[in-house]
């Protein structure tokens, strides 16, 4: 792996670990995936609601990190883990259970 592909993947890794510790917080069950030859995703499952999950990516797009979805639309900027952690809470959520 070049130098540059493995700075990547470090801050692939350590934008997914953040929203991963934003979404433990709020009651998710997480798991960082890092398969070989592809991208790092986070696995995020509602504990009540197993069916609720999704895998999410962290890419960088004109110099900017996000967080998206595994259908190819942006969550947030990774720098903004409140936002992004609140999204994702929201579409995972069992009907109620995260109403505001």
């Amino acid at each position: 792996m070049s130098d540059e592909k493995a700075a990547l993947t470090r801050t692939r890794i350590a934008y997914l670990e953040g929203l991963g510790e934003e979404l433990r917080d709020r009651g998710f069950a997480v798991r960082l995936t890092i398969p070989q030859g592809g991208p790092p995703s986070l696995h995020v499952v509602n504990p009540r609601a197993s069916a609720l999950a999704e895998n999410i990516l962290a890419e960088s797009t004109d110099g900017t990190w996000w967080f998206w979805w595994s259908w190819a639309e942006r969550i947030a900027p990774a720098d903004d883990l409140g936002e992004a952690a609140g999204r994702v809470t929201r579409v995972l959520a069992v009907t109620g259970e995260y109403s505001s």
